[in-house]
This record gives C-alpha cells, sequence and structure tokens, in this order.
C-alpha cells in the first residue's frame, strides 16, 4: 500500500490531519494507495516555505531560472516510460495516452524556456524632454494549482511551468485521485536544481482548496475541473482579492458536413470522442451531421466502429481506451445512459454490458452511441465525461452553427468539410473559444493560449502562451528624467509628452 503524504519545502512530509483518502487501481478495482488529505494548518506550513524561497528565486534572472528548467525536462524525458506508466495504474488511461499527456504538459515547460524573451518590457527612449519611460514584469509571488483527476501531467505542467519560470513558488493542490505523478513531478524539479519551497505539493479535498483561495499570500489561483467548482473557485478566489482564471465543464460538437471525408470523418470521431474513455474537456461528445442523408450515412460508418473498439487494462498498448478513474463514476456515467434513454434518444450501442475478461472488478464501460439526440434533452445539456457520442441531426448548416453557439458550454469545437469557405465562415461565427478544421480536438500548440468561453471559461487570460506569462505577472511602470538641462522649478499641471 503506497501511502502518500505532501511535498513542501523539498522533502517529503507525512499527513498530520488524520484523514485519508483511498486512490484505486482502476484497472483492477483495487485500493492502491492512502492520500492524505491536507488540514488548513499543513497549507499554511506550504504557503510559508513558498514565501521564504520565493524572494531568492525571483532574484535569480530569467536565464538561470529557464536552465532549470531545462534540467527537468531532460529528467522528465528519460523517465518518460515510468511515469507513463505510474499515470496509468492511477488513472486508467493507456499507457500511450498516458504519455501524450505527459508529453503535451512538457512541451509548455518547453515554451517557457523562453522566459527571459517572454518576461521582456518595454523601452521608450526620449518620451518626452529628458524623458524615458520603460515597464517590466515582476512575479506575482506565491500562486497556486488545483487540477483535475484527467490530466495528472499535463494540467499540473501548464500551470507549474510559467509560474515557475515568470519567479513565482507554486503550490500544486492535484486531484487526490492520481498524486502519483505530480508528486514524482516535484521530485524531478528539485533534482534538476529548482530551490527547495519553490514547487510544493499539498494533496487534499476542499479543506485544502479553501485554505488556499482564503489565504492571503497566494496572490492567484488556477483551476481546471467541472463548471459548478470552477464558478465557486472563481468567485471565493476573487472576493479574497486574487487573480483567478478557472476552466470548467465542455460540451463539445462535430458539425458534419455533406461535403466531408466520411473515412476521415469517423476516424476523428472514434479518438477524440471515445480516446481516454471520454474522460477529457476536449473530447468530442456531440456529433451534428447536416442532413439526413448525411446523418444515415456517418451512421453507417460509426456503429461498427464503436461496436469493435478495443477496451483493455491500462497496461495493454493496443487497446482504444481503458478503464474509468472510479466505480462511482462509471455509474454516474450509466445513469445519464439512463436518462437518455428515458428522454427518448435512441441508444444505437450499448456499452454498459462490457466486462473485462480477468479484471472483473475494474471500472470498465463500453462505447455508447446515441442517435435523435435533441438539444432539449440532459444528455445533450450536460457533460457526461465518459465514452458516449451523441448525434445531433442539423437540417441545414445554419442549425449547426447554431447548435454550440447557443449552448452553455464554449470549450472547443470542429468542422470537417472540403469547403474553405464554409470553414472561414463557421471559424468566424461560432461562439466557440477553439476551433478545428478537419482536426477533431483542437487544443492548440504550446505557444498559443488554451481557454474555453462561456461557462466553460471564468476570468481573462487563458492557459499556457503568453496569456500564462501575464497571469503569473504584474507588469511595472517607470517614468524617469535625470536633472541635467531640466529646468528648476515647481510643477503643478500633469506631466505631459509636449
Amino acid at each position: 500500500m503506497i501511502v502518500y503524504g505532501h511535498f513542501i519545502g523539498g522533502r517529503h512530509v507525512p499527513g498530520s490531519s488524520g484523514r485519508f483518502a483511498d486512490g484505486y487501481q482502476p484497472m483492477t478495482g483495487d485500493v492502491r494507495s492512502q492520500v492524505a488529505l491536507a488540514s488548513r494548518e499543513e497549507v499554511d506550513t506550504a504557503v510559508a516555505a513558498a514565501s521564504a524561497a520565493q524572494l531568492g528565486w525571483a532574484a535569480t534572472n530569467p536565464q538561470r531560472r529557464a536552465r532549470v528548467l531545462m534540467r527537468f525536462l531532460d529528467l522528465a524525458n528519460r523517465e518518460i516510460d515510468s511515469l507513463a506508466e505510474l499515470l496509468a495504474r492511477e488513472h486508467g488511461k493507456t499507457i500511450p495516452d498516458a504519455k501524450g499527456d505527459i508529453q503535451r504538459g512538457l512541451e509548455v515547460v518547453e515554451f517557457c524556456i523562453g522566459a527571459p524573451h517572454l518576461l521582456k518590457g518595454e523601452f521608450s527612449d526620449g518620451a518626452g524632454p529628458g524623458i524615458d519611460v520603460y515597464s517590466m514584469r515582476q512575479p506575482l509571488g506565491v500562486v497556486a494549482g488545483i487540477t483535475p483527476f484527467n490530466f495528472p501531467a499535463m494540467i499540473p505542467l501548464w500551470k507549474a511551468g510559467p509560474a515557475i519560470a515568470a519567479g513565482n513558488a507554486f503550490i500544486l493542490k492535484p486531484s487526490e485521485r492520481d498524486p502519483g505523478v505530480p508528486m514524482r513531478l516535484a521530485e524531478l524539479f528539485l533534482e534538476a536544481g529548482l530551490p527547495a519551497g519553490i514547487f510544493n505539493v499539498v494533496n487534499g479535498d476542499k479543506d485544502a482548496v479553501d485554505a488556499l483561495l482564503d489565504h492571503a499570500q497566494v496572490r492567484a489561483v488556477g483551476f481546471v475541473g467541472s463548471t459548478a467548482i470552477a464558478e465557486y473557485i472563481y468567485a471565493r478566489g476573487c472576493a479574497a482579492g486574487k487573480r483567478v482564471q478557472c476552466f470548467g465543464g465542455a460540451k463539445n460538437h462535430m458539425i458534419v458536413m455533406p461535403d466531408a471525408d466520411l473515412d476521415q470523418t469517423v476516424d476523428a470521431l472514434i479518438g477524440a470522442g471515445y480516446g481516454s474513455a471520454g474522460e477529457r474537456c476536449m473530447a468530442i461528445s456531440v456529433a451534428v451531421p447536416v442532413g439526413e442523408a448525411t446523418a444515415d450515412r456517418l451512421l453507417a460508418k460509426l456503429i461498427p466502429r464503436v461496436e469493435g473498439l478495443k477496451i483493455g487494462p491500462s497496461t495493454d498498448a493496443s487497446a482504444d481506451f481503458g478503464p474509468l478513474v472510479t466505480r462511482a463514476h462509471v455509474q454516474k456515467v450509466k445513469d445519464y445512459i439512463e436518462v437518455g434513454l428515458g428522454e427518448g434518444a435512441e441508444l444505437v450501442v450499448d456499452g454498459r454490458g462490457f466486462q473485462m475478461q480477468g479484471y472483473e472488478n475494474g471500472f470498465y464501460l463500453g462505447g455508447c452511441l446515441f442517435d435523435r439526440v435533441t438539444p432539449d434533452m440532459r444528455i445533450y445539456k450536460e457533460e457526461i465525461f465518459g465514452p458516449v457520442l451523441s448525434v445531433v441531426r442539423a437540417t441545414s448548416y445554419e442549425e449547426a452553427l447554431r447548435l454550440p453557439s447557443e449552448h452553455e458550454y464554449g470549450n472547443g469545437v470542429a468542422i470537417f468539410t472540403r469547403d474553405g469557405d464554409a470553414a472561414r465562415d463557421f471559424a468566424a461565427k461560432v461562439n466557440v473559444g477553439m476551433i478545428g478544421v478537419n482536426v477533431p480536438i483542437p487544443v492548440p500548440i504550446a505557444y498559443y493560449t488554451f481557454g474555453g468561453w462561456k461557462r466553460s471559461g471564468f476570468g481573462d487570460l487563458n492557459q499556457h502562451g503568453p496569456d500564462a506569462f501575464r497571469f503569473y505577472t504584474k507588469t511595472k511602470t517607470v517614468t524617469s528624467r535625470w536633472p541635467s538641462g531640466v529646468k528648476e522649478g515647481a510643477e503643478f499641471t500633469i506631466p505631459t509628452m509636449g
């Protein structure tokens, strides 16, 4: 049995609250670990360690900070196989998918090596008679990240990389369901030369979250998870005077135009809808074929592919996807399927009866496919977060455009078409934050920013890319004038550049 405490001030610290959560191995259903749940006092200890270390780290020039990130990347890439196996065992996703999780996080750290450039201010020589004006970006101090179970490597690195590169100290509160990889990342940062106290991991539940949100020395908080919790964290954090960015739920549509290459489209739907058992905020969960003929042709190709999905244990590299994260989550997804049937949707592929031979106690669910879903149904309105794809038939392009635009979530959307004009029109008009054109999961590369609209995102700045450095820094502007050649005497008007 593995027992996870916390990582504070450069060392492992056992939990002292007396509260623990069970951590499972989803492919077998066995309890794998005990995870300490931090008290407010333990969070205070982490903040104190971070605060004590931060000033020295901020005084380290950006080039030297970037070199630590370079060494971290080298160490993490050397260990990617062991990290992926650990991630797969605790989360349930397959090892190839786990490697993708880690790699997308490391790509953001790679981008952060450019911190010396990204942190440059502006300079205006001779802005007025003998006057120079310049700006500088400075770190906020102690910042925190609260991250979800579904990407236990990628999202922590999306938060920590820019925060640390910008000169802050970082406290991570990962999901208590799969804390193993975040704890190992903390060790690797320390091994790479990051000063003790700059990267801390506090495991916990709502008590730890509230303690971070209420702590006066935590200057900014980033969150990824469900919309209900995103709204709570955003409101409480802002009320405490913090800078906050929160990313919530999603209901990502794929528009299938009549001219789309259906073989390519079905490949995309299978991967984007069922990869990682649908436990992705960027998963495609709604397919919108335009026209009955398009829908019928799409279903004819899609149904056998869903029926043929290979589900296996996390260690099976040939599996299309593995188990879900917990038994309770499997039941939640099954409950949604019952809701859909009760609302009149047609369940054309039913994966509820799937059992993995030799892993009968694992948290498995087969791929499910609904047809003739309508916008008034709960299974259309709400995020299911499982291997369930809904087909909503649109009668026209205008209706297909309207569906994702009017949905309360606005994370990602895709259109599959051969018509460049239709694609350009769609990208310009759709009311969604991230758009894919013949790309099913439009997660931007590391030097662009990631963020949804509407109830998928709260706050003005997005994750990674230049926005991350704006989020984790504050701008100071200096106006300077030296006395040589300046007339004497008091001035009583606002300075101008005349």
